[in-house]
């Protein structure tokens, strides 16, 4: 199947909406026909609401090439120059800053994958041997069951397997495909992370063997490897506890602040940041993943710190003055 890259489409239908209902919103049928638009998808309303974000008054402006196209629809007094500007608008956005716009859309439609989870969504599906396979936030993988082997490709985020011996056709290897390594499972529990530079590998049962260029890698309960083009690297002294999401848990040890607010950006739409002089401040604790809005609430309690809302989007932690 090709993949499908919905986010331009998506990011010029919600610029198309925000500006017929700036020239007609007391248009009551139009207002219904953009909410039914909104609710059809959830790339459609996070669309919307991205770039709703980039101003109150869809000021545009700060994209290159926009403020011509909005100029000219603003000033215009005709409905064909009007379109035209729509048009012209649409495709500057598009060609130009759609990437921008949609960086927080998922590239990946859940279409495209075997089991896929949304942002913020965790899944837990029971595998034809009877393994358990769980996916964190924002992930996507393939199954392929075959006569030779059971293979999982992580396209995408994060997952956790727990092996099951394989009654039905007994001897066939349980492998895990990343983009740098073939990881295979025996008995026990292990969770892979595919970033974007690398592979991550923690194991909490049993034990995993890492086939990369190079030799025969073992990975052991309570071990967690890096993996590269360079090889496999044993990471030490974890800040956080790696399978934690599986029970909706961030579980921090001395964590960064910084680090640690890029792990909860993994569960929410929007940006999410903290002030340069705040990145360093430490944390330990644990906290529920069910409402990173109140998660975020919490952290001026142990920390100097204020959390400041632009909008629901568009988050920032400053220091508390």
């Amino acid at each position: 199947m090709t993949p499908l890259n919905p986010g331009p489409r998506v990011v010029k239908q919600a610029i198309h909406w925000m500006l017929k209902l700036r020239e007609n919103g007391h248009n009551a049928h139009l207002q219904q026909q953009c909410e039914r638009w909104r609710t059809a998808h959830q790339d459609h309303e996070l669309a919307w609401q991205r770039v709703q974000s980039l101003h109150q008054e869809l000021n545009l402006r700060a994209i290159p090439g926009a403020s011509v196209a909005l100029q000219t629809l603003e000033n215009s007094s005709q409905r064909l120059q009007r379109r035209q500007a729509l048009k012209l608008l649409s495709g500057v956005l598009v060609l130009g800053s759609a990437a921008w716009l949609g960086k927080d859309l998922d590239v990946i439609s859940p279409l495209t994958a075997d089991f896929a989870s949304a942002t913020g969504q965790r899944r837990s599906l029971r595998l034809p041997d009877g393994s358990l396979l769980q996916l964190n936030t924002n992930s996507a993988a393939d199954l392929a069951f075959e006569a030779d082997q059971r293979l999982i490709r992580l396209k995408r985020g994060e997952l956790m397997l727990t092996c099951a011996k394989d009654s039905t056709a007994p001897g066939r290897p349980l492998l895990v495909r990343t983009r740098e390594a073939l990881l295979q499972g025996f008995d026990g529990r292990f969770v892979v992370r595919q970033d974007s530079d690398c592979t991550r590998i923690s194991v909490s049962q049993g034990s995993v063997a890492i086939h990369s260029p190079g030799p025969l890698q073992w990975v052991h309960a309570g071990q967690s490897y890096r993996l590269d083009a360079r090889g496999a690297t044993l990471l030490h002294n974890q800040d956080m506890d790696t399978g934690a999401w599986a029970e909706g848990l961030i579980v921090t040890r001395d964590m960064r602040l910084g680090d640690f607010l890029a792990e909860v950006g993994r569960y929410r739409h929007g940006y999410l940041s903290c002030a340069d002089d705040i990145a360093d401040l430490r944390l330990s604790g644990v906290f529920r993943l069910e409402d990173t809005d109140k998660l975020l609430q919490l952290l001026p309690q142990t920390l100097p710190v204020k959390v400041s809302y632009r909008t629901r989007w568009w988050v920032r932690l400053e220091r508390l003055a």
